[in-house]
């Protein structure tokens, strides 16, 4: 990371007293824990900080130290506004107040559009949690057990237990510092990447009764009849994309929940080597090479045929041009 950079956003966060720190709609782990760290260290150092998930955190994150304290909308005036995790303006959703622009950005995205003031962008990272944890004290910040335990579950989730590509030495050696600082692992561990509700488990058998394999995908959709009779309000797949990319048969799995009669949530995994970000950026979403989303417009038909060619377009690509190597 630039050492100016890092130097103009510790200016930044230093001389704000009033701070807003935000992050994307239908927030994973990383949003959350990220957030939450971020946010108790800045209050740590006498800040008044508001942290906002339009979304608010949803029921399987409510074990995050802090999580309490996250509201869905901001209000009053700020002399600072923080968006993390977060590759573009729209995803914020209604977590900041509308014509305020974005002081800091903070992310991870190679996607990301770069609309802060300042962009403090690593692509190489991956999560923003681990930005964080390498970069707090660079940013005048200190860590507390409670801090150290948001953006450990921010590393655990974004690389699923560090099973992802991304995952680095460095990524390990942060998430030492954080289990020696204090950080319970085996707690967040089994919280954030085991534990399930029985609504969700529910979910997982309505999708995996019309789940599907054809040319190295493996697919399944999600209505909202079924997050009815599963007893599931969420709007996101309870992470079975995830467990999807275990099928050895496929190279990406796919996970389509309608949203709503003219909306429908995407979330694409891949093995090494297929980028399904390009995927992704063609219907408005983005993301990383193994792991990307995108929000489409269309009803859950209609999404799942364009979605399923724009995807299988990308394995027959690199089946004609097997030496290129994703970026």
């Amino acid at each position: 990371m630039n050492k100016a950079l890092l130097n103009e956003a510790r200016a930044l966060l230093g001389a704000a007293q009033r701070i807003l720190v935000a992050g994307h709609v239908r927030p994973d782990g990383d949003a959350i824990g990220s957030v939450l760290g971020l946010g108790m260290a800045l209050e740590a150092q006498g800040k008044a900080v508001q942290m906002v998930l339009a979304d608010g955190v949803s029921s399987s994150m409510k074990f995050i130290p802090g999580s309490d304290r996250i509201v869905t909308k901001a209000s009053g005036e700020f002399d600072l506004v923080v968006a993390l995790d977060t590759g573009d303006l729209e995803r914020l959703g209604t977590a900041i107040p509308a014509g305020r622009a974005i002081d800091l950005n903070i992310d991870h995205h190679p996607t990301n559009t770069l609309y802060g003031r300042l962009n403090l962008v690593d692509p190489q990272a991956a999560a923003v949690a681990e930005i964080l944890a390498q970069h707090l004290p660079d940013l005048g910040l200190a860590f507390t057990p409670e801090v150290r335990a948001a953006l450990l579950t921010g590393l655990l989730t974004d690389t699923i237990g560090f099973r992802t590509p991304n995952t680095r030495p460095g990524t390990l050696r942060l998430a030492a510092d954080l289990l020696e600082g204090g950080a319970p692992l085996a707690h967040l561990y089994f919280e954030a990447l085991t534990k399930r509700t029985f609504s969700s488990v529910r979910l997982w058998g309505q999708a995996l009764g019309k789940v599907k394999l054809a040319d190295g995908i493996v697919w399944a959709t999600i209505s909202r009849e079924d997050a009815r009779a599963a007893g599931y309000s969420g709007r996101d797949d309870a992470d079975l994309v995830n467990w999807l990319a275990s099928v050895a048969e496929s190279e990406i799995a796919l996970v389509l929940v309608q949203q709503d009669d003219e909306t429908v949530k995407v979330s694409w995994r891949a093995e090494d080597g297929a980028d399904v970000a390009q995927v992704a950026v063609q219907f408005g979403g983005g993301g990383h090479v193994a792991a990307s989303g995108a929000v489409v417009k269309g009803n859950l038909l209609e999404v799942e045929e364009r979605v399923l060619k724009a995807t299988a377009a990308i394995l027959t690509e690199r089946l004609q041009n097997p030496n290129t190597e994703s970026l």
